[in-house]
């Protein structure tokens, strides 16, 4: 009777200790399962067509949550994407993460051949690269979301979307890397503006100084050897060029200056091509145009021409513009014309700046200087295009009054 109390109470003993030990172990692992075990992942890949399987304590990965998701919805199995390199991610299949966890990443560092030390960043939408610094090299666009514009966020975007964007591959090995370069991206014309190019906008428009000719205008005796290249230029009168006339034969000049600005909204250009620009040796620089400003004395009363005038034709340059406007033409081989709000301006003292008066007798006259005359480049107004001064002729000296702009 005692040996099968004894044999009983053994056999109890036996049974309370190993469903102690059940209980026991199925709490260790109630609670392991809140903790680190909960981070066991299987992580699967596939190299060279063979699929391999580890056990990983990555960290939990959380799929974007849906914007019209409302519920809460509880994760089945964490998942941990591992980019390879070598051959395609393959991952398993995992349902919606709850609304209230903050979304996860698994940072892998890149193997061989990544870029400036760009680290992989995995995340719900998708793997992006990033530099060391996480620099971003593309704006994201505006979407409109319930009546609002926002920019997009990263669960919006693509990855690689942009064809034109030169860092949006996501494989450092890819042959196509930067396929499109930056400078073949498609770029919209760019506006005309000052100092950037040529004015399109509207017509230029040239005036003459009226102050500026009354104010500086002389006679002046020359020495014909002087004018050699003013003569081959034809800037003097005709009797200039008769066999009889000496090196010693004095001729008696008019000089002035002339400025002329251009008001209007366009570039004034010349109107030969530039293959026919002409080199004068003697000036030492390219005339882009055969006449760009007339000279005339007239009489006073009958209006006829006294004095032979002559066509001028400078080099067209910029040389100097209002508060605002910077210069952009120079007298060169290749760029001539007059900016808007510049002023091309020849001085007294230069060569052909003048009118030969030898053969004019004292009295008094009207001098005419007009900027385009034959109206070779189109412009805005040619109504403010002549000056006319009244001239108080000598013998000696001239006494210049009354420059104004005129029509005719």
């Amino acid at each position: 009777m005692s040996m099968s109390l004894i044999d009983t109470f053994i056999y109890a003993f036996a049974h309370v200790c190993l469903l102690s030990c059940i209980a026991q172990t199925g709490q260790t692992q109630r609670q392991g399962n809140t903790g680190a075990a909960a981070l066991r992942q299987t992580i699967q890949w596939q190299h060279n067509g063979k699929l391999f399987s580890i056990l990983s304590q990555g960290s939990e990965y959380q799929p974007p949550l849906k914007r019209d998701g409302n519920k809460e919805q509880a994760q089945a199995r964490p998942v941990a994407i591992v980019r390879n390199d070598d051959a395609a991610t393959r991952t398993d299949s995992s349902a919606p993460s709850r609304a209230s966890q903050s979304r996860g990443s698994v940072r892998v560092p890149s193997g061989t051949g990544a870029r400036g030390g760009a680290s992989r960043w995995l995340s719900g939408d998708g793997a992006r690269t990033r530099g060391v610094h996480g620099r971003r090299n593309h704006t994201d666009p505006l979407r409109s979301i319930n009546g609002t514009d926002r920019p997009a966020g990263d669960d919006e975007v693509m990855v690689g979307d942009d064809p034109y964007n030169p860092y949006k591959s996501t494989d450092p090995d890819n042959p196509y890397y930067n396929y499109y370069d930056t400078y073949e991206r498609p770029r919209p014309a760019q506006r005309p503006g000052y100092g950037t190019g040529y004015f399109q906008n509207g017509l230029p428009d040239l005036v003459g100084d009226p102050y500026y000719i009354q104010a500086s205008t002389y006679v002046q005796r020359v020495p014909m050897y002087n004018l050699r290249c003013a003569a081959e230029e034809n800037c003097l009168a005709s009797s200039a060029y008769r066999s009889s006339v000496r090196d010693y034969d004095m001729r008696m000049l008019l000089r002035f200056p002339q400025r002329v600005k251009n008001q209007g909204t366009s570039d004034f250009l010349p109107s030969r091509p530039r293959y026919t620009w002409e080199w004068h040796s003697c000036h030492q620089h390219y005339h882009s145009m055969d006449e760009f400003s007339h000279y005339d004395l007239l009489d006073a009363t009958t209006h006829r021409r006294v004095a032979e005038g002559h066509k001028a034709s400078f080099c067209l340059e910029d040389t100097s513009c209002d508060y605002g406007y910077y210069r952009r033409y120079a007298c060169t081989s290749h760029t001539q014309g007059l900016s808007p709000g510049c002023y091309d301006t020849y001085n007294a003292d230069i060569d052909c700046q003048w009118i030969d008066i030898t053969d004019v007798k004292p009295g008094n006259y009207i001098l005419k200087v007009s900027v385009n005359p034959s109206y070779q480049v189109p412009e805005s107004d040619y109504s403010n295009n002549v000056v006319r001064c009244d001239v108080r002729y000598t013998g000696n000296y001239a006494y210049v009054s009354g420059c104004h702009i005129s029509q005719y």
